[in-house]
């Protein structure tokens, strides 16, 4: 059907059959036009290498020159897109990863001075004589300031989970900042407004004795619909309940995630949700594109915040993760990550408007910034690891003398076979090489969790990033015949050769992928065997069952070896 409600007298009907009355159609509805927009524009974007919410981005701006406006569903559906997306951060998040000073020590420095450079820059800019600025004292410079000194938890992870590298290191890295970021913020709210947590937030300290009861309900909820809907009820849920005592709800959501995390079917509950969380996100980016209503001066303004700022901001980020002893890669890439404006800059400053500290036209201004600063990161998102490759060299000088322990580069034991992301294929992979080759195998995964899990089974598997040149660089390669690749995208797999062949390695690569055209890339960058999944899956099946009733004495002959034998 081509709309989402039925009206019929004045009652606007669901399919489902529930019924309002005096239901706001055009508020409420997204039209098919908006839907087509955001997927033309979307794969417009796909098609220059951007991801795709650059295009959704752009789609909102469309939509706003249409004379759309939002609406109060379309608010729902980014709301629930941002839920759900803290909700499976939630589900990956582990404490420890937290507590290390370059995460959380990192964060607050950054943050510190970031506050102290952008309103200094502001207030200098008054004196100078900058109209903009003129009117500005210090403490609405401060709150400027304070805005966009955080970064997008939604884009950051957007990135992240379309390149693949949640659980990198650079990644953990990224994802521990911005938690610690919302902490702040929810402090920051509570203190600014007045309305601090109320007593019952107190009883969310005893959440963690729900952990076994939450945990023994998933393991019930089988695989399919009850899968999903525990997960919403989960997210919304928590969302809510944080709301009732004071809390911000997106902080609730990441909670009750990070309840359920380290279970066998959290990854499998994470998968269930990732159309619904990549759907609602849609709204998301449509509502920041559509929300914005610009005079020519807010764009100016924007436009100098965005180009000023935002790169010394990434500067600095990188500088600071330098100093607390991570690579240079890690800082990088996770400076790459950083370098948005958040959409808790909104908040801030509505917050600010609504106290007479800053005026209206400020709303307006940090919206605009927040979107240059999607579509900038997103560009630079798209080719940071080519980037850290051609930097390489300068950037290594900002890189600290001692490192942190689990960034010294491993030793393989003079393995030869090597198989890079230990995920379900390249475990299967290892498993069957390791049986015939013995201890001359080794995999190697960017998952610190997946690490232990295999360590704790007696598997010879290590930390490592195959998309690390550091790595290939640090680690002895002489002795590899052979480098299996079992890594989740095929730009993940192209860099690793092109990474390979830039350290001189001189054996053979095979790699694992779904799709033809993938298949015919692969082989075009110099990858001497290259298994379709998806094609021979099935005659892989069949040779396991064939293998395993030979074994058991219950082997089948076909008709020509009948016919041989009868022979």
């Amino acid at each position: 059907m081509s709309r989402v409600l039925i009206a019929v007298k004045g009652l606007w009907i669901f399919p489902d059959g529930t019924m309002l009355s005096g239901f706001d159609y055009r508020n409420a509805v997204l039209d098919p036009l908006w839907l087509l927009i955001a997927l033309i524009l979307g794969l417009l974007a796909r098609q220059v290498y951007l991801p795709p919410l650059v295009g959704f981005l752009l789609a909102g701006f469309a939509l706003h020159a249409l004379g759309v406006q939002g609406g109060e569903f379309l608010q729902e559906m980014a709301d629930l897109g941002v839920l759900l997306l803290l909700f499976t951060i939630g589900l990956k998040l582990r404490l420890r990863n937290l507590l290390v000073p370059e995460v959380w020590g990192s964060a607050c420095v950054h943050m510190t001075l970031t506050v102290l450079f952008v309103s200094g820059f502001i207030i200098l800019g008054g004196v100078v004589g900058l109209a903009w600025f003129g009117g500005l004292d210090w403490k609405s410079a401060a709150v400027i300031a304070f805005a966009l000194s955080f970064s997008s938890t939604v884009f950051a992870v957007k990135i992240l989970e379309d390149r693949g590298e949640m659980k990198t290191r650079h990644g953990q890295v990224s994802i521990g900042i911005l938690v610690i970021q919302d902490i702040i913020a929810v402090i920051f709210l509570a203190a600014a407004t007045g309305k601090m947590p109320g007593l019952w937030a107190l009883a969310l300290l005893l959440l963690p004795l729900l952990r076994p009861v939450l945990n023994k309900i998933l393991e019930h909820a089988g695989h399919g619909e009850l899968l999903v809907l525990f997960g919403l009820v989960m997210a919304i849920g928590g969302g809510e309940l944080f709301t009732l005592t004071g809390m911000k709800d997106g902080l609730g959501a990441l909670v009750f995630g990070a309840l359920l995390g380290g279970q066998p079917k959290t990854n499998e509950l994470a998968r269930s949700l990732l159309r619904f969380k990549d759907l609602f996100l849609v709204g998301f980016f449509l509502q920041i594109g559509i929300a914005t209503f610009p005079e020519a001066d807010d764009v100016l303004i924007a436009v100098l915040l965005t180009v000023l700022i935002l790169p010394l901001k990434s500067l600095l980020w990188f500088f600071v993760l330098t100093r607390f002893r991570l690579r240079a890669r890690t800082s990088f890439l996770s400076s790459m990550e950083l370098s948005s404006y958040s959409e808790f800059g909104l908040i801030v400053s509505a917050m600010a408007v609504g106290a007479g500290w800053l005026q209206q036209e400020w709303l307006v201004i940090i919206a605009l910034a927040l979107t240059f600063s999607f579509v900038i990161a997103a560009i630079v998102n798209s080719y940071a690891h080519g980037f850290y490759v051609k930097l390489e060299s300068r950037l290594y000088r900002f890189q600290s003398k001692t490192l942190l322990p689990v960034d010294v580069p491993p030793d393989l034991g003079g393995a030869e076979i090597l198989i890079a992301g230990m995920g379900r294929v390249g475990t299967g992979a290892y498993s069957t090489m390791r049986e015939v080759f013995g201890d001359k195998v080794i995999g190697i995964d960017a998952n610190q969790n997946a690490i232990h899990w295999h360590q704790e089974r007696g598997n010879n598997v290590i930390l490592g990033d195959a998309e690390d040149l550091d790595f290939w660089q640090g680690v002895d390669i002489k002795n590899l015949r052979l480098v299996m690749l079992a890594m989740p995208t095929l730009k993940d797999m192209r860099q690793t050769v092109k990474l390979l062949g830039l350290v001189g390695y001189p054996g053979l690569i095979a790699a694992v992928t779904r799709y033809e055209d993938d298949r015919v890339a692969l082989e075009k960058d110099g990858v001497d065997a290259v298994f379709n999944f998806y094609e021979e899956a099935g005659a892989g099946f069949a040779e396991h069952v064939r293998q395993q009733l030979s074994a058991s004495g219950r082997c089948l002959v076909d008709e020509k070896q009948q016919v041989s034998e009868n022979a």
